[in-house]
């Protein structure tokens, strides 16, 4: 009981003095890029960095000038906390030109669901990013039951319909043998999560104002593997 009105009252404060503060905060909210456009960008971004020609933009005083007045991403990215996986450098993009929620494994829990909450309704990004990573050791902690704290294990909890998923489309596999495909499956996972969880994320995706892919980055090679938007979007929305 305890914790349950602590959660009340957290979430209350964040509701009534945070968000509102936040929004006013950001008078250039909505950076009026559409979907295609978002995602061609990051795909561009990628191709160069892949290629070794990155840009860099968005990296001067000039950027910090103008972002100091209020913020306009173009897209969220929810990704992983792996210190391999760097967004605004792998599709090379600069400040304020993403809004970055990273946790291990790139789970949707309630902190991450609720920032992208912010990032897509008062913000006003049009595309949501759920991208996860090869050898993700998150994933991999799961597949392999290995021994971790509780803090570590309630973090990890929504990894494990991502791996029973995999097994049983991989003709019962475990360990480290069905970590890819459970990679692959957590991205689907999360995004299933933040349709559940977020009526907001429902409304906008509804309203054609907002749309989610998944997507795998390779830590080898640098390159992005896009999945498109989740097979069953459609049956998550109702």
């Amino acid at each position: 009981m305890r914790h349950f009105r602590t959660t009340v009252f957290s979430t209350a404060i964040l509701a009534g003095f945070i968000l509102p503060y936040l929004a006013t905060s950001s008078p250039t909210a909505g950076s009026g890029v559409s979907f295609d456009a978002a995602l061609t960008q990051l795909k561009q971004g990628n191709g160069r960095f892949v290629q070794g020609k990155s840009k860099r933009p968005h990296q001067d005083r000039k950027r910090l000038a103008e972002t100091a007045k209020g913020q306009a991403p173009f897209a969220v990215i929810l990704t992983c906390s792996d210190s391999r996986v760097a967004p605004e450098i792998l599709f090379d993009q600069g400040i304020g030109d993403l809004f970055v929620v990273r946790v291990a494994g790139n789970v949707a829990n309630v902190s991450e669901i609720g920032t992208v909450d912010y990032g897509t309704e008062h913000l006003g990004a049009k595309l949501l990013v759920v991208m996860g990573h090869t050898n993700c050791g998150a994933v991999k902690a799961v597949a392999e039951g290995a021994d971790v704290n509780q803090n570590i294990q309630d973090l990890v909890e929504p990894i494990g319909p991502a791996v029973e998923r995999a097994s049983s489309k991989n003709n019962g596999q475990s360990g480290s043998a069905v970590v890819p495909a459970a990679i692959r499956e957590n991205v689907w996972v999360s995004i299933e999560n933040l349709y559940k969880r977020s009526e907001n994320i429902r409304t906008l995706t509804l309203g054609g104002k907002l749309k989610t892919v998944g997507a795998v980055y390779d830590l080898a090679t640098g390159k992005v593997t896009w999945m498109g938007e989740h097979p069953d979007t459609k049956t998550w929305l109702h």
